[in-house]
């Protein structure tokens, strides 16, 4: 089957058949993967938010003396990518040993440590390098050192919920100056 005689035409027909495959080329097919990969990007590219529940992968270093804040070292400090966590955080760890689960504080960086990686101190250097690497669930408590980044503890719940019922509930009468009883 020939397109036609002319040159022009053939010439025509070659270039819209280019200009078809360039934009069916450029095309992107939204499947569950694509959405998968995209929330996966935009959760390792916006800053956590207080209150934020994260994974991580979780290490364990034991030397030093003083971290990049000055503090000394002791157990409860950790060690991430100040871009992502900066200095100051305080952050819940949930893993399945529940030996190492629980509160630990942003005190400390490293050239080593960068991305969703979190590297907790522990005293002991045998006990360092038999942690390895462990995937962890991370709840950003309070974000650097600004008290208004931190999620909700609760007191606060506690005293919200408290002045909600106080406003919601009418206003207490005042006993009259002159010492007689007010009128229901």
């Amino acid at each position: 089957m020939q397109i036609a005689q002319s040159i022009v035409l053939r010439t025509l027909a070659t270039l819209v058949i280019a200009l078809v495959y360039v934009f069916l080329y450029e095309t992107t097919i939204r499947d569950s993967r694509y959405a998968a990969r995209q929330a996966t990007i935009a959760e390792a590219t916006t800053l956590p938010q207080a209150g934020a529940q994260l994974t991580f992968t979780a290490t364990a270093y034991c030397k030093g003396e003083t971290t990049a804040s000055g503090v000394i070292v002791r157990t409860g400090i950790a060690a991430a990518d100040p871009a992502l966590l900066p200095v100051g955080t305080v952050v819940r760890v949930d893993m399945p040993n529940q030996r190492y689960s629980g509160i630990w504080t942003i005190m400390d960086t490293g050239p080593a440590v960068q991305g969703r990686l979190i590297d907790l101190y522990l005293w002991s250097c045998h006990e360092a390098l038999a942690f390895g690497r462990r995937p962890v669930r991370l709840t950003v408590l309070r974000l650097g050192w600004n008290p208004q980044m931190s999620a909700p503890g609760l007191v606060d719940r506690v005293f919200r919920q408290r002045e909600a019922e106080k406003a919601a509930s009418p206003a207490s009468s005042v006993p009259p100056a002159d010492g007689s009883t007010p009128k229901p």
